[in-house]
Order: structure tokens, then C-alpha cells, then sequence
């Protein structure tokens, strides 16, 4: 953890705050901002910093050659280049020679370098500024502290959402104060760390302790219980913390762009994947599947930009061939719903297959090998009858907590206010009336409960720090 949270929650978010909205002037509140997300970083990665600024820098002087050169296109694939090599020591070369050795039984050594927390995050960001002067869309940036800003804020850094550079541009020199949005975004703060530390850290107790047992102890209660319970942990995980980037954005006068549009009410794997990680996969369809060709250039040709763009999907989550095999996954079932009449199905059965696809592919990305996800996909539909271990094991699981919630984050997963205006006439208008008020006083309850359990030591990981 970069901060740990109750640090951040009472110190040093507080802090910044204050000051902020107490300098004058915008270059001094960016300046702030800047030294801010330095040192937030720099807590947890003292050294990696260097790293983080060492990009902005090396990125900075790439816009710059990019934005006065003749011939841009050799300049923007020695900076591309650049920027892959770095991510490459330092998340995929281990990956790539372990590979190697059990290919070809040697022994290179491993490098064992440690991975710099969001460094997939920042470096995307660094690759969407310089496509973006190559393309004309915006000017290289001169001003550097500018550059250093739309790098390091700390509120997206570590886990996103991906920032577009022309989406962001304007709002680096040029924000307003508004209390109302102020306020919103508080409330979308603590909205996202409910979602964190009070349900995916209650659902990850129960989805690490299967994906952690022998397989000999697990049945399909169990697997599933493991499965259902990582699902919910990885979409609250990463849509909370996107929650608390785009609420403190708010709060510094950024609007930064939405990560998460219900994606477990989808009734397909294409409509899924407009709905999850949308800044990833906005950027990937903007800076690779559309100059790939897309669609454009016949069938054959777009179903293998399909299938690269979920390769690269995959490495991007992780250097192991789970998160390879996971994204490849999910384009199969691109490609097969661009056959089959799957969109034709009704919606209630459209959307069981498309959950059962993607619990199933996350079983994937959790596990620790492929062969484990093989086998409790397996134990999944095929792990009946139980046994009086495996249904012992899976009752061990089973607390009136974990049932709560399940509960809440099957309903949390919903978009609530499609719910509401399906009640009664007479308690829409009541939901309606005490709304506003009603929110901001749950937030502030939440918030207590969060800060009570943070202050417990409870587990508190972060899935999305790694990446």
C-alpha cells in the first residue's frame, strides 16, 4: 500500500485539501498538486519515483521532438519503443525468460526486479499523450510542470482510471471551484471505499481461502463459493478505488472519464466489455485496434485484431500466461458472438451465459496456474456428488456475513435507480424527495464503518496495485 488508508483518510488527503483551496493561483495549486502526488508515491516506492519522473521527463522531451520534427512517425516508434522496452524489464522480463527455460530447458537466470506499483497506468498515459501530438490533436506540451501533473496525480496513479491526454488537457491549466461538485465528489469518495474495504475485502476472505485450499478439499459448493466471491471482489475492488480516483478528481476540479457502467447486468461478452475497465478499453480500441485496421479490412483480418487487442489485453493485467489465456478467452467469445445469433437470445438467458463466461474467465485470471483454473472450473460443473470433506470445507465458508454481503453486492452491482423507478408511484416520489440528503448522510455513516474497520487491521489488499 502506497498510504495506508488511515493515514490518507486523516492526514494526508485533509492536508492537501486545505491547502489546495487556500493557494490562489492555478499554477500554485498544480504545484501543490505535483508535490503532493510525489511524495504520495514516494512513500511506498521511494525509489520507483524516480522512475515515474524519469517517464515524465523522457515523455516530455518525446512530445517536444515529435511536435517539431519532419518526420514524426520514426520519433513516435523510438518513444513507443522506449516506453515498452521500460515496462518490459521491469514487468515482463521474468515472464519471457522463465518462458524460455522451460521451452528450451535452460538456465538463464531470472532478474527479479520488483514491480513499480501502476506502472502499466502511467506509461498508458505517457503512450495516449504522445500518439496524441504525433496525430495533431493536441500540441506538445511546453510547459513541464503540465506534464509532470497529467503523469503523477496521485488520485488515479496507481490503479486508473487510464487518463486520455486530449481528454485531460484543458483541465491541467483551467478549473473552477464548485461546492456542489466538491460535494459530489466526497460522497463518490467514500462510496468507493465502502465498496473496497467493507465488500470486496469481506468477499475476498472467502474467494482466497478456496483459490488457497488443495483441490482435493474442493467440491462445486465450494468452487463456486470461490468463484461468485472473486467475481464480486475484483469488480468492487477496482470499481471502488475508480470511484475514489474520480471522486477526489472531482473534489481538485477534474472531471475524469467513468470506469465502470454495470457491467454484470450485460447480456453478452461484447456488451460486458463496453461496460468494464471502459478507460482500458477505450484506449486500446483508440491507439491499437483502430490503427490495426479494426474492421475495416475484411473479416479475417478483424478477427485477428480482435484476438491481438485481448492478448494484449491479458498482458497488460499481468506477467503470467493466466491474464494471457484470459484475455484470448474473451476474444474467442468475441469472435464466436460475431457468428453466432447470440444478441437473439432472450435477455435473461443471454445474460446466465455471459455471467457463466465471465465468472468462469475469472476463475482464470485468479489463479495461480492454469492448470488450478482448469480444475476448479472443472470442480465448478462437474464436482458433484460431494463428499463429507469437500461439503465440509465449503460450510466452513459460509458466515451470515459473507451471505450479507453477497447479497448487497448482487443488489450494489445493479443500476438501483432503474430499480427505483419501477416501484410504486407513491414511493418513487418519497425516494425522490429525501434522495440528496439521504446520500450524503449514508456517506458519512459509511465512512465511520470504514474507518472502524480500517482501524481494525482488517485485509486490505488492493487487486489493481499490481497492475
Amino acid at each position: 500500500m502506497v498510504f495506508s488508508s488511515l493515514t490518507f483518510l486523516c492526514v494526508f488527503f485533509p492536508a492537501v485539501f486545505l491547502l489546495y483551496y487556500l493557494l490562489p493561483s492555478m499554477p500554485a495549486k498544480n504545484t501543490l498538486l505535483i508535490i503532493s502526488s510525489l511524495l504520495f508515491y514516494a512513500y511506498g516506492e521511494p525509489v520507483y519515483v524516480l522512475l515515474m519522473a524519469g517517464s515524465a521527463s523522457l515523455n516530455y522531451l518525446y512530445g517536444l521532438w515529435i511536435g517539431r520534427a519532419g518526420k514524426k512517425k520514426p520519433v513516435l516508434a523510438l518513444a513507443v519503443g522506449t516506453n515498452f522496452l521500460i515496462l518490459g524489464i521491469f514487468k515482463y522480463a521474468d515472464m519471457l525468460i522463465d518462458t524460455c527455460n522451460r521451452l528450451t530447458g535452460a538456465q538463464f537466470p531470472l532478474i527479479r526486479v520488483s514491480l513499480p506499483i501502476g506502472i502499466s497506468f502511467f506509461t498508458f498515459q505517457a503512450l495516449s499523450y504522445l500518439i496524441d501530438v504525433y496525430r495533431g490533436q493536441v500540441k506538445a506540451q511546453k510547459n513541464y510542470a503540465h506534464m509532470l501533473l497529467y503523469i503523477s496525480f496521485f488520485p488515479q496513479l496507481i490503479a486508473g482510471p487510464i487518463v486520455k491526454y486530449h481528454d485531460i488537457e484543458r483541465q491541467i491549466s483551467n478549473r473552477t471551484f464548485d461546492l456542489e461538485e466538491t460535494a459530489e465528489g466526497f460522497r463518490r469518495f467514500i462510496v468507493g471505499l465502502s465498496k473496497k474495504v467493507l465488500l470486496s475485502n469481506t468477499a475476498a476472505l472467502a474467494a482466497d481461502a478456496v483459490f488457497a485450499a488443495e483441490l482435493a478439499q474442493v467440491g462445486a459448493l465450494a468452487a463456486w463459493i470461490g468463484a461468485v466471491s472473486y467475481l464480486f471482489q475484483i469488480y468492487f475492488d477496482f470499481s471502488g478505488y475508480s470511484d475514489m480516483a474520480i471522486g477526489l478528481g472531482r473534489m481538485f476540479g477534474f472531471t475524469f472519464q467513468e470506469n465502470f457502467n454495470y457491467p454484470y447486468i450485460s447480456c453478452s461478452v461484447q456488451e460486458f466489455w463496453r461496460r468494464w475497465h471502459i478507460s482500458l478499453s477505450t484506449w486500446f480500441k483508440e491507439y491499437l485496434y483502430i490503427p490495426l485496421g479494426g474492421n475495416r479490412k475484411g473479416r479475417a483480418r478483424t478477427y485477428v485484431n480482435k484476438l491481438f487487442v485481448f492478448f494484449c489485453t491479458g498482458l497488460w493485467h499481468g506477467a503470467d500466461w493466466t491474464f494471457v489465456i484470459w484475455g484470448l478467452y474473451h476474444g474467442l467469445f468475441l469472435l464466436l458472438e460475431g457468428i453466432l445469433p447470440v444478441k437473439r437470445l432472450p435477455r435473461a438467458l443471454g445474460h446466465v451465459y455471459t455471467m457463466l463466461v465471465v465468472c468462469a474467465g475469472f476463475v482464470i485470471f485468479r489463479a495461480d496456474t492454469l492448470s488450478q483454473g482448469a480444475a476448479l472450473i472443472g470442480k465448478m460443473f462437474t464436482g458433484l456428488p460431494a463428499g463429507r470433506d469437500t461439503m465440509g470445507f465449503a460450510l466452513q465458508q459460509i458466515n451470515p456475513l459473507l451471505v450479507l454481503v453477497l447479497v448487497i453486492c448482487l443488489f450494489a452491482s445493479c443500476p438501483l435507480k432503474s430499480l427505483r423507478s419501477r416501484l410504486p408511484g407513491r414511493w418513487e416520489k418519497i425516494l425522490a424527495r429525501v434522495g440528496n440528503p439521504s446520500a450524503y448522510v449514508c456517506s458519512i455513516a459509511l465512512l465511520v464503518l470504514c474507518m472502524l474497520s480500517l482501524s481494525g487491521g482488517t485485509y486490505n489488499p488492493f487487486i489493481y496495485f499490481r497492475f
